[in-house]
Formats: structure tokens, sequence, C-alpha cells
């Protein structure tokens, strides 16, 4: 056999010829316990499945690249912003979020929004969602939240009693419930869908000087949303419809773009702001605020193994690089630890090795050992800091300026409502002004359908108490709602009452 020809071997390389029989004594004997092949072929199909991300489980994934279009670099000296023209190749991990991994690509669910930038700074990572605020804004309150989307612990089921009953007993989730009922809620698979970093970051320019943005992904190829049935439909029909969307339209070069703009605050006008601005139950109103443009992302290689890159991809939002960092946004603060001790769990400790999500240019530090250490393991350089051997250098450049804090005091804020607690005035207004009269009957619709799954003895109070939050965020719409339901509307103003 010609020496470049590929040769079936075991993993350590031997070749080996019998792949389809085992060995036995006999032919209808029993088998032998040296067939290392047989073991070594159930061995690791046992353990094909790594543990299954507990949100964004079901995931599709394209490599691409971003090119700066404008200058931005009065806010940002970040590299990655530092030309207009410039390329940066990245990864982009669209998601269902409360689903497994075999759910269907249509529920009704926010979508994942999450992207990696190859740097020469690092990889900075984006990790949002479709949508531009989230149902809680305290990252303590996120694991009983997600238990809610998930099964019920007896029946084993999706349980819309629980839902409603954590969004009725959480007002601030109203936002984001309304945005999820609307058709914005079942997008028509990820090319067509708006993508949102969410919460606050920080840019810091040359000066050092820093402001507040949320960036936005606006898609080139517009909007285009299910309508609850035609989601439903399409569950049965193809349940993996926006993966297959996804891969046919980069497969025959419809490389789905998305422009990327900013929004900018000052941190005195954050002071002047009416809301909370690190609250990510809320958005900056666009008038205030207007979009500014930055870039172009295009998609246009898919993956060549879908577990390599896509199901072991990695994304971090503690991931920045220098010209951008964080906020006093709580939930942004708790994804800083939560999502890299994830990976380690999911992943292994040495995760960043893994192709998908290693750092192309130099990595130098003092990390050793741990599970599946496969890129040298630093070899024979020092494994501690300081020493006296290596040329390893800290480079002062990089350091971030101050944050300036408001206060000294450390407590537990929101527990008397001690906080901005205005749940109802956004929501409000995304009923009255961003919808139309079309928009506003699915979300009715939609909300009722879902409303109706709600069983138990605590049915009653459940539906009185979330209709209290549609009526204080708008009449009409609680209205409508209790009209569908069937609710009779001196029993709610009873419950608001008393609330």
């Amino acid at each position: 056999m010609e020496e470049n020809k590929k040769r079936l071997t075991t993993a350590s390389g031997k070749p080996y010829v019998e792949d389809e029989n085992s060995m036995s004594i006999g032919a209808r004997g029993p088998l032998l316990l040296q067939d290392f092949i047989l073991h070594e072929k159930m061995a690791h199909f046992n353990r094909e499945r790594i543990p299954e991300r507990v949100v964004h489980a079901k995931g599709s994934g394209a490599f691409g690249t971003f090119t700066v279009t404008h200058d931005i670099s009065k806010y940002t000296k970040a590299k990655i912003f530092n030309k207009i023209g410039k390329e940066t190749k990245m990864f982009a991990r669209f998601s269902t979020v409360g689903g497994e991994k075999g759910s269907a690509d249509t529920e009704r669910d926010p979508r994942g929004f999450a992207l990696k930038f190859y740097t020469e700074d690092g990889n900075w990572d984006l990790v949002g969602n479709n949508t531009p605020v989230f149902f809680i804004k305290d990252p303590k309150k996120f694991s009983d939240f997600i238990h809610t989307q998930k099964r019920d612990p007896r029946t084993n089921c999706k349980s819309p009693t629980m839902m409603w009953d954590f969004w009725s007993l959480n007002p601030e989730s109203l936002h984001q419930v309304m945005i999820l009922m609307s058709d914005r809620g079942t997008p028509h698979g990820f090319r067509h869908m708006h993508g949102f970093g969410s919460h606050t970051f920080s840019m810091i320019n040359a000066k050092n000087e820093r402001v507040w943005v949320k960036f936005h992904f606006e898609t080139q190829q517009g909007i285009k949303n299910f309508t609850g049935d035609d989601a439903g439909e399409m569950k049965g029909k193809d349940p993996d419809f926006a993966q297959r969307d996804l891969v046919d339209a980069i497969d025959r070069k419809d490389f789905p773009k998305w422009d990327l703009k900013i929004q900018v605050m000052t941190d005195e006008q954050a002071k002047q702001f009416p809301f909370n601005p690190f609250d990510l139950t809320k958005v900056w109103p666009h008038g205030d605020f207007p979009l500014i443009d930055v870039g172009v992302m295009e998609l246009n290689q898919i993956p060549k193994n879908y577990f390599a890159d896509v199901e072991q991809s990695a994304f971090a939002p503690a991931h920045v690089v220098d010209g951008i960092g964080y906020s006093h946004d709580k939930m942004l603060q708790g994804r800083l630890l939560s999502y890299p001790d994830a990976h380690r769990y999911r992943l292994g400790v040495n995760f960043e090795q893994i192709p998908v999500n290693q750092c192309p240019y130099m990595v130098a530090n003092y990390e050793r050992d741990g599970l599946m250490a496969v890129n040298g393991n630093g070899e024979d350089a020092p494994n501690y800091n300081p020493n006296s051997f290596d040329d390893i250098e800290i480079d002062q450049a990089y350091k971030e300026p101050p944050i300036q804090l408001d206060s000294t005091l450390a407590d537990w804020y929101d527990r008397n409502g001690e906080n901005d607690n205005d749940h109802y005035t956004q929501p409000g207004l995304l009923f009255t002004k961003a919808m139309n009269d079309y928009d506003r009957h699915n979300l009715v619709s939609n909300i009722v359908d879902a409303m109706s799954g709600i069983t138990g003895p605590k049915k009653d109070l459940i539906i009185n108490r979330q209709l209290c939050h549609f009526f204080r965020a708008n009449p009409n719409l609680g209205t409508a709602v209790a009209k569908g339901l069937n609710v009779d509307l001196d029993e709610v103003m009873k419950a608001m009452k008393h609330e």
C-alpha cells in the first residue's frame, strides 16, 4: 500500500483489518477478551456524548468574517476595530435556550446569538440573544428561572404552570415575556433575526476614557418570523429547520450578513438616565441613543464536523479584549463566573485548547496540567510566576483605568424594592409604539394559548397575578388577554387592589 494512502488504524495509529467481525472461539463460540479493537470501539462509543449544555443545548454554527466599515476609535482602542476594511475571522453559534439537544428549532423560545472573534489581542466572545432584554436582572434567580423552562420534576413534561407562576411572581420578566409571546419568539430560522449583546458593556479608548455601550447586530436578510401556528406545523415537518436553512444557504453561497451597530452612553448620561442603564430588563431608546454603524459580519463556512466545532465551541462573556470591558450589569457580572465554569465541567479545564476555542495568536501563561492538556502543556518552561528564567513580560499598556463606584455600602438592595422597579413603562411602549395591530393581535393570541395550559389548584391565582402585570403595562392588553381566557375582569381588579 502506498505510504500516502490512509490506512484503517486504532486511535494509537496501529493499522488493523478486522473492523466488522469480533474474534471468537469458533464461528459460533464466545468472544475473546484480547480483541482490543472491539473494546476500543465500544469504550469510545460509550463516551461519545459529552454533558449537554444546561441551556442553549441545541445549536447551529458557522465560521465567517467581521469587516470594519466605520471608524469608532473615538470610543475604543480595540484592535479589531482599528482600521476601516480590516477583516477578522470569527465563529457564530445560534441556539434555542430552554430545549434539549433533540428539541425542535421552531419552539417558542429566545434564540442564543453567540459570537467568537479571533483577534490579535485574544478571543473576544460576545454572548447574547436575539432579544435586547432578558427575563431577570439578578443572576441569583437564573437557575430558578431555567428550571421553570425545563421539565416538571414529577411529570417530566414542560409545564406552563411553572413558567407562568415564576413570571407572575417576577414582574421584571414582563418585557421579555411580551417579546417571547410575540412572533419574535418564533423566528424563521437564524438568518432572519437580529442579535444583541443585550448586556451593557464598556469601551475604552486610547486616552483611557470609558463609555458604556450596547451591541446590536441587524440582519441584512430582513426580519422574518413564523406565526405560532406555522411554527407548530414546522415542528412536525422539520424539527431541524433552522439548522438546515443555515447550512443550505451557505452551501449555495447565499452568505448571511449582519450589520454591527452600537449605542453609546457617557457616564454622566448614565447617571441622568430615567432607568438603571445596567438593568438587563431595560432598553436604551434609540431616539436618545442612536445606533452607530461599525461593520459587517458575514457567515460563509459551515464546519466540516459539527461536533468538533459547534458542539465543542465555548463562549464566555468574560472573554473581552483590550478596549472592551465589563459594566455594573448584575446579570453580566454573574455570567462572568458561571459561563467558564460550565465549560470546565462540560469540556474540561483545558477547553480553550480545543481548536474552535483556541486563540490563533500567541498564548503565554502558567496554567498547566488538567484533563486533555494537548498543546504541549508548556513543555519545559517554568510553571510559576515570578521566575528568573522565561521572558514573559507584563505589558502595562493593557492596564484598564479604574471604575468609579457610587457607593461603598454592600446590601441585597432589591429585597425591599429599593432598586429600579418600574417594570411596566417599557413593556407598555413595546405594545403601543413598537407593535402594529397585526403584531398586537398575534401577541394576545399567543399569550392566551400559552396561559391556557396553566393547571392545578393555583390556576386562578397565577392567571390573575399575571393579568395584573399586563393591565399595568397597558389596559387594552390586559383586557384582551382576560377576555381570551374568559376571566372575570372584576376578579382581576380585586387582585390588583390586594397587591
